[in-house]
Formats: C-alpha cells, structure tokens, sequence
C-alpha cells in the first residue's frame, strides 16, 4: 500500500484549511444575529416578522452564491488546475468579507454576503476534490474526515471569538470584528497554497505526465521500498484510467447522459441533498434563537452554540476515523434513523416545555439537540462529504464535486430560507419536517448506495458500470490488468512513462 508521508499529511492539512475558512466565514454569520449591537445598528426588532424576513434574505442569497461558487469551481479547477483554482477562492473570500464586515445598511449586507457565499462556496468544494486526489486509498477516510473537522473548527473558533465580542462595551465590535476575522484564514490560504504540489492526477488530466510522476514518487516516498514500486503501480494507474476515461465528452449535461456518469450524479444530488434535509443548518443557522426560546438569556446562548460547535467538530473525526474501518455506507446507514429519533424527541419535548418554566424539561431540549448533532456529526457529515468527493473518475472528479456541492447549498437554500419564519410560527412542528425527510432518505440510502471503503480513486468505477483498466495488487505494489494477469510497475524512472505512453498509442 502507498505510504502516508509527511507531505501527504502537510497537504491535506493546509488543503483543510479551506474547509476553516468555510466554516468560520458561514458560522459568524450565525453568531452577529445573537449580538444586540447588530440588531441594533441595523434597527431591527429581534423576534419580529419584519427581522425574521431580512435573516432570511440574507441567509438565502448566501447559500445561493455558495451553490453558484461550487458550480464554477468545476470549471475553473479543471482550467487553472487546482493549485490555482484555490488561491482565485481565497481571494473572492477576503473581497466578499472585507465588504461583510464594512455593510453599512441591510441591502449592502445582502450583496456582499452573496459575493462572500460565491468564494467560500469554492473553498469547501475545492477542498475535498485535492484532499481526495492527493490520499492513499487506505487512508482516504481519515483524510478527507480532516477537511470536515476543519470545517467544524471553522464553526467553533468564530462561536468562541462572538462570545467575547458579546461583552465588548462597544456593541459594533461585538458583530464587526468577527466578521472582519472571517478575511484572515483566506489571506492564509492565498499564501499558503504555492507550498503545496499541484494534484498529480489533474497534471496527467493535461498530459504533464512526468510532472505528476515526480509529485507522486515525492507523495509516497518510503525509505522500505527502494526501488518505488507503491509510487510506480499507483502511477501507472492513474494514467491507464486518466487515459481510457479521457475519450468521453465531459460537461455537466454528459453526467447525466451516460449511464454511469448518471446513477453517480444522481445518488450524489440526492445524498447531499439529503444531509441537509437532517436539518443541521435550518438549526444551527438559528441555534442561538433557539436557545433563547428555551430559556437562556445575556451570553449564554451564544455560549451554548459555542459548546454545540465544540461537541460536533469532536464527532467529526471520529466520524472519519470510522469510515475507513466500518465503511461509508453502514454509517450512513445507521445515522439517518438514529437523527430521526432525536429529532422526534427534541419535536416533543418542546412542544411540552417552550414557554414553560420547567427547568428539567428544557435541559432535556437541550439534550437532545446536543445527541443531535453527535448522531449527526459521526455518521452522516464526514461520510457524505468522502462519498461525493471519491466516486468520479479523474476527467469529471472536479464537476462531480462541484454538483454534489451545489446540491447542498441548495439543501441550505431550501431549509434556511423558511427557518426564521418557521420557528417563529410553527415551532417544534418544524423538526418534524426534517423527521419526515431523515425516514426518506434512509430507505433511500440502504437500497440505492454501493459501499465505496477500501477501493482506489480508479477502482470505483467497478461500483457503477464503468471499465476499469487496471486494478491494484493487494500490496499495492503491482496491478492486475484486465485480463487478469499480475503486473509488477517497472523500476527506472524514465521506464512507467514510457510504457504509459506505449499503452495509450496501442
């Protein structure tokens, strides 16, 4: 098997840092709207149909600009390279929230929340996509889990730092300067990302071929195995497929053409989609509202939002942790009936004790929200976001993402945009909307989704009807070819190169 190394590691980890910068940049919104100076700048009434109605424009023409940002990555990745890619990103990031944190009245804040949404919505897609196409097949989990603990850090980091501002004497510093802190993890990124090796995958994509054998011998470098055979099998792997998926017209329009570029699209819009019908952004995006319909008052409900942060970014590592040992779809199924029945008890719970003064029974509201997002965190956030980013074959592993991507934001878009409202008016009956969708997607989920634990990036294509050229020894040190015969990868640096290239003009 291909060794994780030091630059592995390195690499995914800064590659991470976009879904940071995602999670900070989309969590302090969540937090100014539990800031008095906030509503108080803007002359809005907390509570009020008027209030509730602009949240909701603004939330939504986010998650609008964050679909439309993961839709273009599928382009500009694939164009620019990755590399690139994510440093055009993180600029689009500081632009949008420079703008955020200057908003001098509501119909600013709107734009450039939406410029914001574009950027950040292309830092969370590009994330995974070289997260997925730089990690050992045996570790693929556990890194790509890394991306969404740091995107829960994100969430974190900016709770904690809004529960500060909130006891600032000056009420415009407890909402501005957060939102000013969301520029710092991008400018990091736009600096950062030179340091890193472009995606071996996406040079082969451009025939940079000896380019991407460097990279990959750098990636898997282990002293036990002189003569590199990890490295050369992998390699030549990547190629062979690179080179047989690359005859296929590849456009969004064709994903949906060809039979198993379809059934790939299809079960990732709706696995995605799925994910936020659970209802974690229709509640998170409104926790700290929440907690001040059970009864918390001052900072604390800004606290309490900071904990359930904390709690949930914990989850999503051993969530990662998990996918490689007890695989991505047992998880998955598992975590959509668990999260109905602690979205069934938190419904009836508050339908009991909201408005009352019961102190037992809304410490057990809280419970249950927090078992929510443990439930949710372990078995369904890490696990959705490897799925969608490892079952495309190279050629469409950008547009792929991005649709999967896209398909979340518009989940984000279609729970987020009513919540404010709905939880102002219906109350608990509005958890059970999201009951009713996590009853769907698991019959869903167990019937349509193959398991994906243990295969390479080019071996997936057995799952879904498509050819693959060449399938990996068990030791990762040499490939069984379509016939069945195993092959050991040549030694000499310049010997896998040329036998790519003899294969590809046969």
């Amino acid at each position: 098997m291909a060794k994780l190394t030091a630059l592995n590691i390195a690499s995914v980890f800064f590659a991470a840092s976009g879904g940071f910068t995602y999670g900070f940049g989309f969590g302090v919104f969540v937090s100014s709207i539990g800031q008095p100076g906030f509503f108080n700048y803007f002359d809005l009434v907390k509570g009020s149909t008027y209030s509730a109605n602009i949240i909701d424009a603004i939330n939504s023409l986010f998650a609008f600009g964050a679909a439309l940002g993961a839709l273009t990555q599928g382009y500009t990745s694939d164009w620019l390279g990755r590399r690139l890619a994510i440093f055009l990103a993180a600029i689009i990031c500081i632009v949008g929230g420079a703008l955020t944190a200057g908003s001098a009245a509501i119909p600013m804040l709107i734009v450039v929340r939406f410029i914001q949404g574009i950027g950040l919505g292309q830092c969370v897609t590009l994330a995974p996509l070289y997260i997925s196409e730089v990690a050992p097949a045996h570790r693929r989990g556990l890194l790509v889990g890394v991306f969404s603990t740091a995107l829960g850090s994100g969430y974190t980091v900016v709770a904690w730092i809004s529960f500060g501002t909130h006891y600032a004497t000056n009420q415009t510093v407890q909402w501005r300067v957060p939102l000013a802190l969301a520029c710092v993890a991008p400018l990091a990124q736009s600096i950062g990302v030179w340091f890193i090796p472009e995606s071996p995958r996406w040079l082969v994509l451009k025939d940079r071929k000896e380019d991407a054998w460097q990279i990959v011998r750098r990636l898997h470098h282990d002293p036990q195995d002189p003569e590199e055979r990890n490295a050369q099998a992998e390699f030549t792997q990547i190629c062979r497929q690179v080179a047989f998926d690359k005859q296929f017209d590849v456009s969004y329009f064709q994903m949906f053409r060809r039979t198993s570029w379809r059934k790939r699209s299809l079960l990732v819009l709706f696995l995605m989609f799925a994910s936020q019908s659970t209802g974690v952004l229709g509640i998170g995006n409104y926790a700290i509202l929440i907690y001040e319909d059970l009864g918390f008052t001052g900072g604390l409900p800004i606290m309490m939002n900071a904990v359930y942060t904390l709690i949930g970014t914990s989850c999503a590592f051993l969530g990662s942790y998990l996918a490689d040992r007890v695989g991505r779809r047992t998880l998955l199924v598992i975590g959509f009936p668990v999260n109905c029945l602690f979205l069934l008890g938190e419904a009836m719970l508050q339908r009991q004790y909201v408005g009352g003064t019961s102190h037992g029974g809304l410490s057990a509201c809280v419970l249950f929200l927090f078992l929510y997002i443990v439930s949710y965190d372990i078995c369904i956030d890490p696990v959705s976001f490897l799925y969608v980013a490892e079952i495309w074959p190279t050629a469409i592993r950008s547009k792929g993402i991005a649709l999967g991507w896209f398909a979340y934001f518009m989940g984000t878009l279609t729970y987020t945009t009513p919540a404010a409202l709905a939880f102002k008016n219906i109350g608990w009956r509005y958890y059970m909307v999201f009951f009713g969708c996590n009853i769907v997607s698991t019959i869903v989920i167990y019937f349509c989704l193959p398991e994906t634990k243990g295969k390479t990036l080019e071996e997936m294509g057995d799952l879904f009807g498509d050819e693959v050229v060449v399938h990996m020894a068990n030791d990762g040190r040499g490939f069984v070819e379509t016939g069945g015969d195993l092959a050991e990868s040549k030694v000499a640096d310049g010997v896998v190169l040329q036998e790519v290239s003899e294969v590809e003009n046969a």
